[in-house]
């Protein structure tokens, strides 16, 4: 432990800094109330032992002081007050300024240890606590992160997309400034399963996941929206950028030439995409804007698949 004494006699100091170090811990002293509470706010200090009265700040207001500090989940400085004033009000004045406990002088060696000794065990428990609080929120921070994470693609899910479209909508109206959002699906991927088998089609979901990934530029983001359909929002994107953006992600997939006997004509692995766009001006929300996307990819569908379409009205009502 590292142990202030905070006193302005000489020789109390001296016999509290030999008890600390026979314990073996590690002894700073102060001669007075200020140089303590710079001490304090400067290292971290795991015992002050401390006079009631001394020049600068006094023993009590050091211990309201340090209670006032904001919360500090690595450490806790155990306080004990050292006082003449052996009344029990003073004492109940003391711990309620903020002391764990009190000795009354003039100081006994015996006592000053045994006053360390539970000081150590109290300030080691705060120690595990606050170890086992960092460790508890890394796990629940790890936790939310797989709970918006697809397991098996690692996009983000359906609740990560709510989440971040909510906050590109909201950023997209305060600046007046557009996105897109793109829905992808692989066309007759049931048929897929069922002539190659769900693991095979597990790693083409993952090969199309990698590469929606990669393509992206810095800000846009994909997701697994469900089964075989991917989301991909665009950030401050207009319509023609993000139709050509996704035709070309359309292509590279048509490109790699995966065989897919149950997509007919095409007998390859494609998708079909929907593109729809927040424009600046118009009155309607980030669901309305996902709504126009998918109805976009079922006319994709419609007219043949392996095809990016945009709404067939994007006659929106403008904001009044």
């Amino acid at each position: 432990m590292r142990v202030l004494v905070a006193d302005d006699e000489t020789t109390t100091r001296l016999l509290v800094k030999a008890v600390v170090q026979k314990l073996g811990h590690e002894c700073l002293v102060a001669n007075d109330g200020d140089r303590a509470w710079s001490l304090l706010q400067s290292i971290p200090i795991d015992v002050l032992i401390t006079d009631w009265m001394m020049p600068g700040l006094d023993g009590p207001e050091l211990c309201r002081r340090i209670r006032s500090r904001p919360a500090d989940t690595n450490a806790y400085t155990y306080t004990i007050l050292a006082t003449v004033m052996s009344a029990r009000a003073d004492v109940l004045a003391g711990m309620q300024a903020g002391a764990d406990d009190y000795l009354i002088k003039p100081l006994d060696p015996f006592d000053v240890q045994t006053r360390l000794i539970a000081a150590e065990r109290v300030t080691t428990l705060h120690t595990e606590l606050a170890d086992y609080r960092i460790q508890l929120q890394r796990h629940n921070g790890e936790l939310a992160e797989e709970a918006r994470t697809d397991p098996l693609t690692q996009l983000g899910n359906r609740l990560r997309l709510r989440e971040d479209l909510q906050i590109l909508h909201a950023r997209a109206r305060r600046h007046a400034r557009p996105y897109s959002i793109a829905m992808c699906d692989l066309d007759n991927f049931k048929a897929y399963n069922d002539t190659y088998g769900h693991p095979r089609g597990d790693e083409a979901l993952q090969h199309i996941a990698a590469i929606l990934a990669a393509e992206q530029r810095a800000g846009d983001t994909a997701y697994r929206y469900g089964g075989e359909e991917f989301v991909v929002l665009y950030a401050d994107e207009q319509l023609v950028g993000a139709v050509i953006a996704t035709d070309r992600l359309r292509q590279t997939i048509e490109k790699l030439a995966v065989p897919h006997v149950g997509n007919s004509p095409h007998g390859i692995l494609t998708i079909s995409v929907g593109v729809a766009t927040y424009e600046p001006g118009h009155d309607h929300t980030a669901a309305a804007i996902l709504e126009l996307a998918d109805q976009a990819l079922y006319a994709a569908k419609q007219r043949g698949r392996n095809q990016t379409a945009t709404p067939l009205s994007t006659n929106l009502t403008p904001a009044r």
